[in-house]
């Protein structure tokens, strides 16, 4: 089903002229409300004037996470405070979170935008929603919450966590879709099957799955198990939320990118360049018609490529293919953004720690589990068992309370972490993700 068929079916030509306007609206604005934005435009020789095709966009300065944190809390937002309904955040590397703010007319939009992705699932007014993404800061759950209330249907407002207490309200409530991780999807099918429920008899119809990398296996596994159609969602907090990409259920060929609103390029994350469709390579995006937080070529630094060729469900606006990785060292523990350097700076903090370390990623039946190993110094190493493992329970809880993920600390003996003439290798990743491309 397409929500919007002016906007999701445009013709090539037409999407064009209409983001070369919106592109142009952009530039100006920005220009004259964002002193970073001015700033850059100006080294760049870039006026606004200047934007006269789209072919201009690779004129414009890139904008990164890092430039996000430089003007922390709200350098970057073009509107003024008494116009901001809403403050969300993603996480941060040195604890502060970064905020993203929305006018009224952005929650408009963002609503209007998840109507499409749900019904790009074939949800539709009569269709009951449970919302197990997390409330609050993160912009999962209130993203879904609004759109499906925009498109008529109803929501159940669960958001994660009491993991059979939620089996029991999909019993109850007859939802037909979902909304969670697909990690989460996979462990309410363990925690279901440990209660002898049968999900087939269940009234779930289809799933939209995030935040998290997963693969085609994976979601093959959600599909037989929870017996629905599992479809992958991607989003950015810094962009919007949940509802920059969506896969269409017809197909499944490719995360549909709203282009009426986010204009995406692919780049090569070494040189810059920008890359022709069906190239893999780094994902930017320019926020069209956001007003609090508007972004230029903002680096994603998620791998993809991307397609323009018209779907098989009739949509036209561009696809990017599953995500292929990283281009940054950047981890997503259950939904959480987790770089090496904000553990390292937990681990700082301790008395006694070596600066020699390791994050060791797995995943144990269907969840992400992360372990940091790190190494104490022989006066430490000396001290008695329990003493070490007192030490070890502060620095999980330290970790919990600066990243709001749990971790699993193993303290080694000194010189146990292997030693790099060039570049540590802080992260080992033993999660299996084949048939990570779409």
């Amino acid at each position: 089903m397409i929500y919007d068929i002016e906007n999701e079916t445009r013709p090539r030509e037409d999407l064009e002229a209409l983001q070369l306007k919106r592109l142009q609206a952009l530039v100006e604005r920005v220009y004259h409300l964002v002193p970073f934005y001015r700033r850059r435009l100006d080294e760049a020789g870039v006026k606004p004037e200047n934007i006269r095709t789209l072919a201009d966009l690779e004129r414009l300065p890139c904008t990164t996470k890092q430039d996000l944190r430089d003007n922390y809390p709200f350098g970057m937002f073009a509107a003024p405070m008494d116009q901001i309904v809403r403050l969300h955040a993603s996480s941060g590397t040195t604890g502060k979170p970064t905020p993203v703010g929305y006018t009224a007319r952005d929650i408009n939009t963002w609503s209007e935008i998840i109507a499409r992705t749900l019904a790009a699932g074939g949800v539709h007014r009569g269709d009951i929603v449970h919302v197990a993404y997390g409330y609050g800061l993160f912009t999962g759950g209130l993203g879904f919450h609004y759109g499906v209330e925009r498109l008529g249907a109803t929501v159940i407002p669960v958001s994660g966590g009491q993991t059979r207490r939620q089996i029991m309200l999909i019993q109850d409530f007859s939802p037909t879709v979902i909304c969670c991780t697909p990690s989460f999807a996979l462990y309410l099918a363990e925690v279901g099957q440990e209660m002898g429920v049968d999900f087939a008899r269940t009234s779930l119809r289809v799933g939209f799955h995030g935040a998290e990398p997963w693969s085609e296996a994976m979601r093959q596994e959600i599909e037989q198990r929870l017996k629905i159609d599992a479809l992958d969602i991607y989003g950015l907090s810094e962009i919007i939320g949940p509802g920059v990409g969506i896969e269409c259920v017809e197909a499944k060929q490719g995360l549909h990118i709203f282009e009426d609103h986010f204009l995406p390029e692919i780049i090569n994350p070494a040189t810059l360049e920008r890359l022709p469709p069906g190239d893999a390579g780094e994902l930017l995006i320019t926020t069209l018609t956001k007003e609090a937080l508007p972004l230029l070529r903002y680096r994603t630094r998620d791998v993809t490529s991307l397609t323009l060729t018209p779907c098989v469900c009739g949509r036209t606006i561009g696809r990017i293919s599953r995500l292929q990785g990283r281009s940054d060292d950047m981890l997503i523990i259950r939904g959480v953004n987790v770089f090496p350097s904000q553990i390292e700076a937990v681990l700082m903090e301790f008395p006694g720690l070596a600066p020699h370390y390791q994050l060791i990623v797995e995943r144990e039946g269907h969840l992400d589990t992360l372990e940091v190993q790190v190494e104490v110094d022989e006066a430490a190493f000396s001290d008695e068992v329990k003493q070490l493992q007192q030490l070890a329970k502060r620095i999980e809880r330290q970790i919990k309370d600066y990243l709001t993920v749990s971790v699993k600390v193993r303290l080694v003996e000194p010189r146990t972490i292997p030693r790099s003439e060039g570049k540590a290798q802080r992260v080992i990743d033993r999660r299996r993700l084949e048939g990570a491309k779409a």
